[in-house]
C-alpha cells in the first residue's frame, strides 16, 4: 500500500548537547522549533473542509494552547462524533476507569468512549463520518494504552473503508529502543504487538508499521495520510505542553515511566496517590530500610483508591534523579527493580498483582515470562539484557523501513 505524507525538514549544522536534566542532540545552525503535526492547520485543513470528521482525541490534542476540537469547531470544521481513549476525551477519569458514552457539553458533540463497553470504533459509530482523525500523544512505552487504541481505529477504518488522517507528535522518550519484545502469548491491552518496552517511534511512524507488518485481523490495510511533526529527529529533548494522562503530570515521571511501569506489576507503588506518580517506589514493609518515604491518598481524577492507601510507603525518590545517565545510554533501568526485590522482606508476595490490586500481570507489562524469572534466580542486569536478543536487534532493523524522521 503506498503511504502518503509530508516529509519534515533535514536540520543542517554542528551537534550540541543539552546540560539541564536532559541530554538530547539539537541542531544548533537551525533552531528551529519542534512544531507537531496539529500545529500545522494549514497542511490539512483544505483536506478537512467539507467532510464530516470524527476524531480521536484526548486533553492532549491541542492546537496550540487550545483543544483541537474546540479549535476546528471555531474554524468551522464539521465535526460529527469525539472517540475517547483511557481517561475520557476531556482526561477527567482516572487510570483503568470505565469511561461511558456521553455528549460533550462544551461542544455538543457525541463522545463514544474506546474504554468502556467497547473498545473498537463500530460500524454505526463510523456511519455518520467521512474522515477520521488521531491526535493522541504517545510516550514512547508499548504498555501506554493508547497504542492498542490506534490499532483498533486502523483496524476499524480499514474495515469500514474510512480514511484516517494522523496528526504526529513527538515521542518524548523517542532516543530509546530498549527492553524485551513482547511475546504474543501475553498480548493485552498493555501489549499490544511484538515491540520492545520502548520503541523509539511516533505515532505516524508505528502507524505505518502496524500496516506494513500486516498486524491487524485478516493483515487489513488503513488508509492513512499523515502530518509530520516539523524540525523534529528521534534524538531530541521535547517537553510536553499538555500531561498525556492524569499520572504522567511532569516531564521526569514521563521520562521515568518506560522504566517504572514494571512496579504495576509487583507489591511497590510508584506513588499513585500522590501528586509525583512515577517518580517514587514504596512500600510499607520496607520501613527501617529506606529513610524516604510517602503516603498514597485518594486524589479525584488521578487514583480514588491507590495502592497502600494512607499508609506510609519507604524506597527511593527519584523526583530529583538526574537522568544523563539514562539517556546517555540510550536504555530502561533495571537496577531499581532488582534493588527493590532485594530489599523486600517477602519475596513470594513481590509478583503478586493480584494482592497489589495494580494495573496488570507483570508477565504481560514485561512482555515475557523470563524477567520474573530471571529477577527472582538473582541474574544481573547484563545477563538480562543479553536474554533480549537477537529479538531486539532483529526490531530495530524492521523499525528502520517505517521511520519519517532520522534518529
Amino acid at each position: 500500500m503506498r503511504k502518503v505524507y509530508l516529509k519534515p525538514s533535514r536540520f543542517i549544522g554542528t551537534l550540541l548537547v543539552i546540560g539541564l536534566v536532559i541530554h538530547f542532540t539539537v541542531s544548533v545552525a537551525a533552531k528551529k522549533p519542534i512544531i507537531p503535526g496539529a500545529d500545522q492547520t494549514e497542511k490539512y485543513l483544505p483536506y478537512l473542509q467539507g467532510k464530516r470528521i470524527g476524531m480521536v482525541v484526548n486533553p492532549s490534542s491541542r492546537i496550540g494552547s487550545k483543544a483541537s476540537v474546540d479549535s476546528l469547531v471555531a474554524l468551522g470544521i464539521h465535526i460529527v462524533k469525539v472517540f475517547g481513549p483511557e481517561h475520557g476525551f476531556r482526561g477527567d477519569a482516572s487510570n483503568g476507569a470505565h469511561v461511558d458514552d456521553s455528549v460533550d457539553p462544551k461542544t455538543g458533540i457525541s463522545v463514544i468512549s474506546l474504554y468502556g463497553k467497547t473498545a473498537k470504533p463500530s460500524a454505526e459509530s463510523l456511519a455518520d463520518v467521512d474522515l477520521m482523525v488521531y491526535d493522541l500523544q504517545d510516550v514512547g512505552a508499548r504498555y501506554y494504552t493508547y497504542l492498542a487504541t490506534l490499532h483498533r481505529v486502523m483496524e476499524a477504518c480499514a474495515e469500514y473503508n474510512k480514511e484516517l488522517l494522523i496528526l504526529d507528535r513527538p515521542n518524548p522518550n523517542g532516543y530509546m529502543v530498549d527492553g524485551p519484545v513482547l511475546d504474543m502469548k501475553l498480548k493485552s491491552g498493555i501489549g499490544f504487538h511484538p515491540v520492545p518496552i520502548a520503541h523509539g517511534m511516533t505515532v505516524g511512524e508505528y502507524a505505518q508499521m502496524i500496516n506494513g507488518q500486516k498486524w491487524m485481523a485478516n493483515g487489513v490495510q488503513c488508509r492513512i495520510k499523515i502530518i509530520p511533526v516539523g524540525n523534529y529527529k528521534h534524538s531530541m529533548a521535547y517537553t510536553l505542553p499538555v500531561h498525556p494522562s492524569p499520572n504522567l503530570n511532569t516531564q521526569q515521571s514521563i521520562l521515568l515511566y518506560p522504566s517504572l511501569c514494571l512496579f504495576e506489576g509487583t507489591i511497590i507503588s510508584q506513588g499513585r496517590g500522590t501528586y509525583y506518580p512515577f517518580c517514587v517506589l514504596g512500600n510499607p514493609d520496607l520501613k527501617g530500610r529506606y529513610a524516604f518515604s510517602f503516603t498514597p491518598v485518594s486524589i479525584p481524577g488521578m487514583s480514588e483508591t491507590p495502592l497502600f492507601q494512607n499508609q506510609a510507603c519507604y524506597g527511593l525518590d527519584l523526583r530529583n534523579y538526574n537522568l544523563r545517565k539514562l539517556i546517555k545510554q540510550k536504555r530502561i533501568n533495571l537496577s531499581w527493580l532488582i534493588e527493590m526485590y532485594k530489599a523486600y522482606p517477602y519475596k513470594d508476595r513481590f509478583f503478586d498483582y493480584k494482592q497489589s490490586k495494580q494495573m496488570g500481570n507483570f508477565d504481560k507489562l514485561a512482555g515475557t515470562t523470563a524477567l520474573k524469572e530471571q529477577i527472582i534466580a538473582g541474574k544481573t542486569e547484563k545477563e538480562i539484557r543479553e536474554s533480549w536478543e537477537p529479538a531486539l536487534s532483529e526490531f530495530k532493523r524492521m523499525r528502520q523501513q517505517y521511520l519519517i524522521y532520522p534518529d
